[in-house]
């Protein structure tokens, strides 16, 4: 018999018939996991194994006639059945019945299975792969990736799984070796956009299972090299060396030990792809530059001064121009429409931000950074923390590629220094208030106010010719009482075009009354306030009220709801203000109901509100109402995470009701888009009228920090109101804010800051007898003595929070303490009594429907379950965690969950998985949670590293947790210690 026919079906380049099924319905095929076979959706039966096997080889055969004996020699090898024959038409005839007469059908003395293109996933697998190919020649990384990620995705566990036969074994050999390949292709690409430290999950358990494959550990210690772990990389290396002797008597490849070399020599051009001799196209091109105006007058001169320059980046250096003058004078207006006309001279992109340099508070570089990286189609995960990181990462994701950075209200150069992209090709253009004579390499340009004629021609463009015509001189009138100034000319013209009664006569009499006060050294920024005078005295009396009163709030921008509420209006009637007051060009539209100042116009605003024009209850009630909207509203979204949780209860009565929301998505959207605008209100917040409020803003909000999303600026929030409660010796109020610091220090892992902290709040809600955080501060005592081993003080601390919930009917409360005493009877070795609290917690818990906290408590049981080696239900207990957690975005606890996930594993023997799960809490927890929870998780990492047999990465792993657990002074460094010892003997 031919056996030719198994050894010789090449996956890669099969390709089936261009043709559909003859009968007309959707047949699709699967070997990609179990061979099955569907109907218009309908899965249909395939038979026996055997049966099954016939049908793979036909399938396998891409069309073509396979004879009797090939099918007898595939399904049963050397030793057929006496009736094979017989078998092989009785199997043909029963799955000729399942699909149909015309799909399965004889031919030559042989079978053959005629089905559409696209009918076997191994044929759409085939397609995909080349698809990528073709991507990723042309430079599409990121299409590339996807497409591999969808042949991949094909698969659904072992192909030709269960299948019987000589013929079956020889294609699931070749499936799996063209699956690795793929799958090497696929993370060849993650690594090269950027998505490393997702990859070293993937890549440390591919290579425990395939521990001799020396292309998983070449792309393992590049993805370790460039997620700033060397020592790891080095350790791989290592580990490959006497993994090979050992198993195979040799040393490891060329490229291997090459590679190590690099490493060794910390070799920059590691950051970007070794087999080009560039770096292809970036994968995402951004194209943040704002919309150039139509009506752009002007500055011939220096539009071509500052585009001659940013052409010079297509030679050997960085072009930077910084573009500086006052405010009004058109630096933004002149930057963007020069970047527009460069953008061709940039063809992977134009960065733009608003640095907010005239502000109270200026955007962070590190902000920034992280922004322009996502933008760059950087993955979250693979952010670093610090600025320098991001920083030194951006500087590689942009190098050998064209992008033009727009940094637009630049501060000062420190602030911009880290956002230059450092590299040829590449251009920055600043706009500042201030000339950068400390910015080194940077080409200056001083940006004037406009001449006569392109202030009148902007003036003209648009008033119109026709009213301009008649009277010129009084136009020049205009733009000169102006001063020239091209933000208080469109102003001044937008409040003329939208009077036609008006003659220009009328509007240069009334700039007129304003500049006889004014003198030359002061023209310009007083020219601006005086255009701002006349818009705003052009103001209907309700429109004016919320010019004044929306100058007041902080945050970058205000929703339309928050501003109804700031103004106690309807919603209706505060958009028909708005949208007047962005008619004028005194107010902005961001985005479809949401709104902001110009900063000019801001301080402006606030200083009609100040001067009199508002009085001081009026202006204090705004911010009460907008304060309490902001309340009203993250209470509601608590109650809708967390129901029946009775913190609300005890937070200040507002008199906003607030948003409602159809789900607790759509309330955790709303959260997290105004995240900023809520913590700036609380720390405006921040005296005696409103300090109690703003500090219960915090509670109600404490999922920014707790996320890890906002925890900087939550912690900062959280200093400011508590500096306040203690300025204005409210008790009350420095208890809760007290106990909100509290659980920042907690979740960052500073368990002592956080016990002290914990412990006052403790102290002055006894003092004023304060339930709310009397009840918190022991529950968080309570947790902080089980992380600092203080069993008796957290069993202590844990009952009285269990006993102060119950007689404040807070039952999330007593879960909350009942799973976390759980943790403390767990610890001590009461086994049997931790799985029954945390059980106890559960039940609450889900009486409640409570899906996060409940997430809490299977946690809590998940631990119980797998000190007692129930390790399925441990398993169980933390998936339902984890999907629970990444549901309510908690970037913590979702970390936390892939740890003990990872724990459960090592238990379990399966050390591939634990390695897999503990890299994966490690790129979670990037940031957040503090180093002793890092350190646990190293040292769990390198225990599953030891089980699959890589030592030397093991050893690593536990000398960067020893270096962090001696530092903290922390009880399980000796327990690392102990790991380390046999390597030291």
């Amino acid at each position: 018999m031919d056996r030719d026919n198994g050894p010789h079906v090449r996956v890669p380049e099969q390709r089936a018939p261009q043709q559909r099924s003859a009968s007309g319905v959707d047949l699709r095929f699967s070997v990609l996991g179990p061979v099955r076979a569907w109907r218009d959706g309908e899965p249909l039966p395939s038979g026996s194994p055997q049966q099954r096997a016939l049908l793979a080889a036909l399938l396998l055969r891409g069309g073509r006639t396979a004879t009797a004996a090939e099918l007898i020699d595939a399904i049963w090898g050397d030793e057929p059945p006496s009736q094979a024959l017989a078998t092989i038409r009785t199997y043909a005839s029963r799955l000729r019945k399942v699909l149909d007469p015309q799909t399965l059908v004889s031919d030559a003395g042989g079978y053959a299975i005629r089905a559409g293109h696209d009918a076997l996933d191994v044929t759409v697998a085939q397609e995909l792969a080349a698809d990528a190919e073709k991507a990723r020649a042309s430079g599409d990384r990121g299409q590339a990736r996807t497409l591999l990620g969808k042949a991949l995705g094909l698969w659904d566990g072992e192909a030709l799984a269960s299948v019987p036969g000589p013929y079956a074994e020889n294609q699931r050999t070749r499936l799996e070796e063209w699956r690795l390949q793929l799958t090497e292709s696929r993370l060849d690409l993650d690594l090269e956009v950027g998505c490393h430290a997702e990859a070293v999950s993937e890549l440390t358990a591919l290579t425990a299972a395939h521990p001799l494959r020396e292309r998983l550990r070449e792309l393992l210690m590049i993805a370790l090299y460039r997620s700033g772990r060397q020592a790891e990389a080095l350790a791989v290396y290592a580990d490959t060396r006497r993994l090979l002797a050992d198993e195979l008597g040799v040393d490891p490849r060329p490229e291997l030990a090459q590679l190590q070399q690099r490493i060794l020599r910390a070799d920059e051009e590691l950051a970007r792809p070794a087999d080009e001799p560039a770096p292809a196209p970036a994968p995402v091109r951004p194209a943040q530059l704002p919309a150039t105006v139509p009506d752009f007058t002007g500055r011939a001169s220096f539009v071509r001064e500052l585009s001659d320059r940013l052409v010079t980046a297509e030679g050997s250096v960085m072009a930077v121009s910084a573009l500086a003058g006052i405010g009004g004078v058109g630096k933004t207006t002149l930057a963007v429409h020069v970047a527009h006309q460069a953008r061709q001279h940039f063809p992977d992109g134009q960065l733009y931000v608003d640095l907010q340099g005239a502000g109270a508070r200026t955007a962070e570089p590190e902000t920034v950074l992280g922004a322009f990286l996502r933008a760059l189609g950087t993955a979250e995960s693979a952010i670093p923390d610090s600025l320098d990181e991001r920083a030194a990462l951006y500087r590689s994701t942009l190098d050998g590629r064209r992008i033009l950075v727009l940094l637009d209200n630049a501060h000062d150069a420190a602030q911009v220094r880290p956002l230059l992209p450092g590299t040829a090709g590449c251009a920055a253009l600043i706009t500042s208030r201030v000339r950068m004579v400390d910015l080194a390499g940077s080409h200056l340009v001083d940006l004037d106010v406009m001449s006569p004629e392109e202030a009148l021609q902007l003036f003209t463009r648009i008033v119109g010719e026709e009213r301009i015509s008649s009277e010129r001189e009084a136009a020049l009138d205009v733009v000169a009482a102006c001063g020239f100034l091209p933000l208080a000319i469109r102003i001044a013209a937008s409040r003329l075009a939208a009077r036609r009664t008006w003659t220009v006569s009328v509007l240069a009499a009334k700039l007129a009354d304003e500049r006889r006060r004014l003198d030359e050294l002061q023209a310009g920024d007083l020219a601006v306030k005086a255009t701002f005078e006349l818009g705003y005295g052009q103001l209907e009396p309700a429109q004016a009220r919320a010019f004044r009163l929306l100058g007041l709030a902080d945050g970058p921008d205000i929703s339309l709801a928050a501003a109804a509420a700031l103004l106690n209006l309807e919603a209706h009637a505060a958009e028909d203000l708005l949208e007047a007051l962005v008619d004028t060009s005194l107010l902005e539209s961001a985005a479809p109901g949401r709104y902001r100042y110009h900063d000019l116009v801001r301080l402006y605003a606030r200083s009609c509100a100040e001067r009199g024009e508002e009085p001081l209850e009026e202006r204090e009630s705004a911010l009460s109402r907008l304060l309490d909207f902001y309340l009203a509203t993250a209470a509601g979204v608590y109650a809708l995470e967390r129901p029946g949780d009775r913190l609300v209860d005890h937070l200040e009565p507002t008199e906003c009701a607030g948003l409602s929301f159809k789900n607790r998505h759509a309330a955790l959207d709303w959260l997290y888009a105004e995240a900023t605008n809520l913590l700036s209100c609380v720390c405006q917040s921040s005296h005696p009228r409103t300090l109690r409020r703003a500090v219960d803003l915090l509670y109600a909000a404490l999922d920014l920090g707790e996320s890890g999303a906002n925890s900087k600026q939550y912690e900062a929030a959280a200093v400011t109101v508590r500096e306040a409660t203690r300025d204005c010796g409210d008790a009350r109020a420095e208890g809760r804010a007290v106990m909100s610091l509290a659980n920042v220090h907690q979740l960052a892992g500073r368990f002592d800051h956080a016990d002290r902290e914990a412990q006052e709040a403790m102290r002055l809600a006894d003092t004023v007898q304060d339930l709310l955080p009397a009840c918190w501060a022991s529950n968080a005592r309570g947790i902080i003595a089980l992380y600092q081993n203080r069993h008796a003080d957290g069993e202590a601390f844990l009952t009285q929070a269990i006993e102060a919930f119950r007689s404040d009917e807070n039952r999330p409360g007593e879960a909350s303490a009942l799973c976390n005493l759980s943790r403390i009877h767990l610890a001590t070795g009461r086994t049997e009594s931790a799985i029954t609290l945390a059980q106890s917690g559960i039940e609450i818990y889900d009486s409640l429907r409570h899906a996060l906290r409940g997430a809490n408590g299977r946690y809590a049981l998940g631990l119980a379950f797998t000190q007692s080696m129930k390790l399925s239900d441990a398993t169980s207990q933390l998936n339902h965690a984890l999907e629970a957690f990444r549901d309510s975005r908690q970037r913590l606890w979702e970390g936390m969950a892939l740890f003990r996930l990872a724990e459960v594993e090592i238990a379990s023997g399966r050390h591939a998985q634990a390695a897999q799960y503990s890299e994966s809490a490690l790129t979670v927890l990037r940031g957040i949670g503090g180093d002793w929870r890092r350190g646990n998780v190293l040292t769990v990492l390198g225990r599953a590293l030891d089980g699959i047999g890589q030592t030397g990465r093991a050893q690593v792993c536990w000398r960067e947790a020893l270096g962090i657990y001696e530092e903290l002074g922390s009880p399980e460094a000796q327990d690392v210690r102990s790991l380390l010892a046999p390597a030291a003997t």
